[in-house]
């Protein structure tokens, strides 16, 4: 049987990526958990072959942070999308120096994003 959310064979993987979290990502994360949007998310989400840092089933909204790591894999992440996209899901993507530099704006644009998918 083929798994379209969370792979139990990468079970392991996921765990680990939350128990290693950014520090970007626990920011975003406490974000998504206290701002009252409404919806609810999930983190380190596995959709397909792929873990995804953020997830809205209601939605279907993949937010997703990148780092350093992603400057060198543009292809993949390039791969990434498009299979996310072809399974309805909105790709939002920040880098962590953004998430830095302007918090605000990062949080505003996830606010309006989810307005505008909950239409």
């Amino acid at each position: 049987m083929r798994f379209i959310h969370n792979d139990p064979l990468m079970k392991d993987r996921r765990r680990s990526l939350r128990n290693n979290s950014t520090p970007e990502e626990v920011i975003v994360w406490n974000y998504l958990m206290a701002s009252g949007l409404g919806k609810p998310f999930r983190r380190q989400f596995g959709i397909g072959p792929y873990i995804v840092d953020f997830y809205c089933f209601k939605l279907k909204l993949v937010i997703e942070l990148d780092g350093p790591v992603h400057d060198s894999r543009q292809e993949y992440d390039s791969e990434r999308d498009g299979f996310l996209a072809g399974h309805g899901c909105t790709v939002l993507h920040f880098k962590n120096q953004t998430i830095r530099d302007n918090l605000q704006g990062v949080l505003e644009k996830i606010k309006q994003t989810i307005s505008s998918l909950s239409i």
